[in-house]
């Protein structure tokens, strides 16, 4: 049974930078890349979610692995690449690309219009994209709430790996820590990436390593000392740490989450254009009032290095 390196510590979650056109912004990619590793962020996880990939078409996504890969080639900064589509043959061309450019690992979330119904379905479906991509790790991306597939992830584990040789284990975006304990115990030693930035803490206490999530990239300081606190045994500072997390979520989500995100990274000086429809943006009132609150949590303070 192949066994992979477990990931460890934080993971950003990127945006996908966009023009004021909402065209693909290529030259965006570099800021960004750098801003990660200034804030300690070893690894990207580009055109998943956060990084809007269902409002990319397959070229644009080809195009950003691509980049994303030229830009932090001979770096410590490694980059892994979100592949999934409803379209099964699309997602394993964007696997075999993304292989071929040389990321770390790859993932793919569950077809979301026809959806699967069985564990087995899914499994068919993973492994029709992982193939594609033999030699590298393969993690499911686990995100119900958007997908709207819940399935047993601990079933998924125990059964997968016949299938699909490369598993790695599952982006965990996912309420469910319950299910979470589970799979921690399935034979296989998987990986388990938590995705819910918002409650990494009560993850870490039932023994998460690593979290890939879209906060990371423009608050990293507030949860490598979350990180840090929990690993000291200093779960006072890592409860201040993780309920700033959840006021920073908090405030976002009251404008709609990603164009508020996009708007806060580039106060940051790390533009990364606006989000595409249907994600909706900030008005320049917004973004005024959004920067005074940002301002009044003390959240430029939390976030310096």
């Amino acid at each position: 049974m192949k066994s992979f390196p477990k990931l460890s510590g934080l993971v950003a979650a990127a945006h996908t930078p966009f023009n004021k056109d909402a065209s693909l912004n290529l030259a965006g990619v570099e800021k960004q890349a750098a801003h990660f590793s200034k804030n300690k962020i070893k690894i990207a996880f580009i055109g998943g979610s956060t990084g809007e990939s269902h409002s990319l078409n397959v070229d644009e996504r080809r195009q950003l692995a691509q980049r994303w890969l030229e830009v932090t080639r001979g770096t410590e900064l490694q980059v892994i690449v979100h592949v999934g589509s409803n379209c099964l043959t699309d997602a394993a061309a964007l696997a075999a690309h993304a292989q071929k450019v040389g990321a770390l690992a790859i993932s793919a979330l569950a077809p979301s219009y026809f959806k699967p119904k069985s564990v087995a379905d899914l499994i068919n479906c993973c492994a029709a994209i992982a193939t594609a991509a033999p030699k590298t790790p393969f993690y499911f991306y686990d995100i119900p709430v958007l997908t709207g597939v819940s399935l047993s992830m601990p079933e998924f584990l125990a059964q997968a790996r016949k299938k699909i040789p490369s598993l790695a284990g599952i982006k965990w975006t996912n309420a469910d820590l319950y299910s979470y304990q589970l799979c921690q115990h399935v034979p296989g030693n998987f990986d388990l990436p938590w995705g819910n930035d918002e409650y990494l803490l009560a993850a870490l206490a039932i023994g998460a390593t690593s979290a890939v999530g879209s906060t990371y990239c423009f608050a990293a300081p507030i949860y490598h000392r979350l990180m840090n606190a929990f690993a000291a045994g200093d779960l006072a500072t890592a409860r201040k740490e993780q309920f700033r997390s959840c006021q920073l979520v908090q405030t976002l989500a009251s404008y709609g989450y990603m164009g508020a995100a996009k708007a806060t990274l580039k106060m940051l000086g790390v533009d990364v254009g606006p989000a595409r429809l249907p994600n909706t943006n900030l008005t320049a009132d917004q973004v005024k009032e959004l920067r005074a609150k940002l301002e009044s949590l003390g959240f430029f303070e939390w976030i310096k290095l």
